[in-house]
């Protein structure tokens, strides 16, 4: 039995001595700081930006904000036309209880028909007015009289007729407050008012 133990015992000792000179150990000394043992990180994929989720409702307040700007500028420049049209267009005036055209008033019939023809689309009305005296019904009847001799002269000056409306205001509408020759004489006449440029 005692040669059993002693081979045993051999073969734990060379076991002991094998395993003794494989492994390599480092001693660490007391006063060294143990360095962590670092893993490399894996690299980082690139995050997706995420889009808000009410970012159609940010953007739909910018988008109307400059369709309203867009409209109200467009607004304004057909105001501007509008004007700029009423202004080039001029009065006529008429004889006391007449309806017939002047001379003068052909003469501005046919500048008023040259600025018509540079603006094809633009619809007019023609509102005939009268002095004070009479009574309404002849006034609004001699008013329309005027309105329609404006709009017949300006057809034979090649005015679309479809494009020239009438009206009457007979002496409702006076451009001259007084009761004066000078005021009546301005209060007889016949204005060009613009509807519509389309």
């Amino acid at each position: 039995m005692s040669k059993h133990v002693s081979r045993f015992v051999a073969v734990a000792l060379c076991g002991a001595a094998l395993m003794a000179g494989c492994a390599k150990q480092e001693m660490v000394k007391k006063d060294e700081p143990i360095a962590p043992t670092q893993t490399k990180a894996a690299p980082q994929q690139p995050v997706a930006k995420q889009e808000p989720q009410n970012a159609a409702v940010k953007e739909q307040p910018i988008r109307q904000d400059s369709v309203k700007e867009a409209a109200s500028q467009k607004a304004a420049a057909e105001d501007s036309a509008l004007a700029a049209l009423k202004a080039a267009l001029q009065t006529i005036y008429f004889d006391f209880d007449a309806s017939t055209l002047s001379d003068a008033a052909k003469g501005n019939l046919s500048k008023n028909a040259e600025v018509l023809k540079k603006n094809p689309t633009a619809k007019v009305q023609i509102a005939g007015s009268c002095d004070e005296r009479g009574s309404d019904e002849y006034n609004l009847a001699l008013g329309e009289k005027r309105a329609q001799a404006a709009k017949k002269y300006l057809v034979t000056m090649g005015v679309a007729a479809d494009r020239l409306a009438t009206i009457s205001y007979g002496k409702e509408k006076p451009a001259e407050p007084g009761h004066s020759e000078a005021a009546w004489a301005k209060n007889r006449r016949d204005d060009f008012d613009v509807l519509s440029l389309k």
